[in-house]
């Protein structure tokens, strides 16, 4: 179909509680008044940006996957977020795509954060997912991956782009803002997609403070929506038509460096 609805939660994450977490997206989620298709919650949604991953972790039977599932089936939306998931003896920055039906895809975070010790206790994934939902192809990914627009760039296949657009779960620090709102521009233009950045507010229990500057760009590098430093709940219907319109008039990708992403034997290619 032409449209895809979508809505941006940006929250003030408690520190390492999930059940407050929980309540807290469960109204949030009530709250939300007019129809929606994908509901997008912040980088580990229900703990913030915790290193503690022995003690916060769950499988993906665990109560916030529960959660998930209720929510999505109660409300008959797909929702997205990332936690902190076992896997074996292993850990994940794990972005889970929850269907109404149950069904359960995931994206395990690629890039780790090093610059917080991120690397430690997690493992990084080596496989990207691209989602698809009425048409659309939504590629979706977490937070730093943001910096390696290798890891995003469009693989055009018969000249037909690989996805629509590129969406971000995020816990981005307010001293690097200027970083978060420029590279998702850059992201956008540069894979003439859509570019959704949702991120929350508000001081984590190490007293980093996020501004939020949650964001919707267009493909021309438009911005669409933008939010900074409060709570809030924006809902907004992306339009395919426009999309095209603009790969069309302007079919840059066509010209882009043909390559391939090579990894090591320990991150073999998605």
């Amino acid at each position: 179909m032409s449209t895809l609805t979508l809505t941006l939660i940006q929250a003030n994450l408690k520190w390492e509680d999930k059940h407050a977490n929980l309540n807290l997206f469960t109204e949030k989620i009530r709250a939300i008044d007019e129809p929606t298709e994908i509901i997008l919650l912040p980088e580990m949604f229900s703990t913030g940006f915790s290193m503690e991953a022995e003690k916060l972790a769950e499988t993906m039977d665990g109560p916030s996957v529960a959660w998930m599932k209720k929510e999505s089936a109660d409300n008959r939306v797909i929702i997205t977020g990332s936690l902190i998931i076992k896997e074996g003896n292993k850990f994940f920055n794990r972005l889970l795509w929850v269907l109404p039906n149950g069904q359960v895809g995931y994206y395990d975070k690629r890039h780790l954060f090093s610059y917080a010790g991120e690397n430690g206790p997690f493992s990084p994934g080596n496989k990207r997912l691209i989602a698809s939902v009425k048409g659309w192809k939504l590629n979706l990914q977490i937070c730093y991956d943001l910096r390696f627009p290798v890891w995003a760039r469009q693989h055009l296949t018969e000249n037909k782009s690989e996805y629509d657009a590129l969406i971000y779960l995020a816990n981005w620090p307010e001293r690097r803002s200027f970083a978060w709102k420029t590279l998702l521009c850059a992201r956008a233009i540069e894979n003439q997609c859509y570019c959704i950045g949702v991120n929350r507010v508000g001081m984590d229990g190490k007293g980093i403070n996020h501004n939020g500057d949650s964001m919707v760009i267009g493909p021309l590098g438009e911005v669409l929506y933008y939010c900074s430093k409060e709570e809030d709940l924006y809902t907004i219907r992306l339009e395919k038509n426009e999309l095209e319109e603009t790969r069309v008039k302007f079919p840059f990708l066509n010209d882009a460096d043909p390559f391939l992403i090579v990894s090591s034997p320990d991150h073999p290619n998605e």
